[in-house]
């Protein structure tokens, strides 16, 4: 891996779930090189930034959880926190310029984390009263698609989104009893049930200009309900060495192929 990416730059965009993919990727390159002290270490401005100097190639982690930017706007007599989905985060300039780029989002797109709708999503000056989480994240998707179309250029960087990656609380909310717990074996079928916000992503990806390939890890992480940090009480986030190691694989074959 580290000779395909020799001389390049990849980054990893979006949330926690990215970051242990991040955390993953880094892992598995520390491994294949002598000296672990030889790779540069950097983290300013919520950037994480891993030089190997050998290779001259950067692996890098850019969090930004809902792709769009956040503000606070005044409702009532109150300042409240609100989420501009018409308007691409504020850091999106350390995304430019990246030879490989693996954006994801979903994990933060819920009732519970989003003030159930309420007042919360912004477009313009205009803050609605109520939208419904899929509808708000159709919106910010095609905010983050315009983004990519226009900033990205094709020729120099390739593209990929990761779809969703599955939880296994009790009724799939992370406040919920954890279900997870004590889990030693892979589960024998998945749940069946179509997930509506990888629906949406593939929409909007495929009215996109640019290519953008999607890195499709859903159905092939759900049955790995052993695969959590359980000994932390956390059935959403993965245990490393682990499945986030597949996940890399995964996308070091669609940089061979392509």
């Amino acid at each position: 891996m580290l000779e395909l990416l020799r001389g390049k730059r990849l980054l990893y965009v979006g949330d926690s779930i990215n970051r242990n993919q991040f955390e993953s990727m880094v892992c598995m390159l520390v491994g294949d090189i002598r000296d672990p002290n030889r790779p540069r270490i950097k983290h300013e401005k919520g950037m994480y930034s891993f030089s190997f100097v050998d290779y001259k190639c950067k692996v890098e982690f850019s969090p930004s959880v809902f792709l769009v930017d956040k503000s606070m706007k005044r409702v009532g007599k109150k300042q409240v926190p609100t989420l501009r989905i018409d308007s691409i985060d504020r850091i999106s300039y350390h995304w430019r310029g990246a030879d490989i780029v693996i954006f994801d989002t979903e994990h933060w797109w819920t009732d519970q984390k989003t003030n159930a709708g309420v007042n919360f999503y912004q477009e313009g000056d205009q803050i609605h009263p109520y939208l419904d989480v899929y509808t708000a994240l159709r919106k910010g998707m095609m905010t983050w698609a315009s983004w990519v179309d226009k900033h990205t250029d094709p020729r120099k960087t390739q593209v990929f989104f990761r779809t969703s990656s599955p939880t296994h609380f009790s009724g799939g909310e992370w406040k919920s009893r954890r279900s997870c717990i004590g889990a030693t074996e892979p589960l024998l079928r998945d749940s069946g049930i179509a997930n509506e916000k990888d629906r949406i992503a593939v929409e909007v990806i495929k009215q996109m200009k640019t290519r953008v390939t999607l890195l499709n890890i859903t159905s092939m992480s759900e049955y790995r309900i052993d695969a959590h940090p359980s000994g932390i009480l956390d059935c959403s986030h993965w245990c490393l060495p682990g499945l986030p190691d597949i996940w890399n694989e995964l996308l070091y074959h669609h940089l061979l192929t392509n």
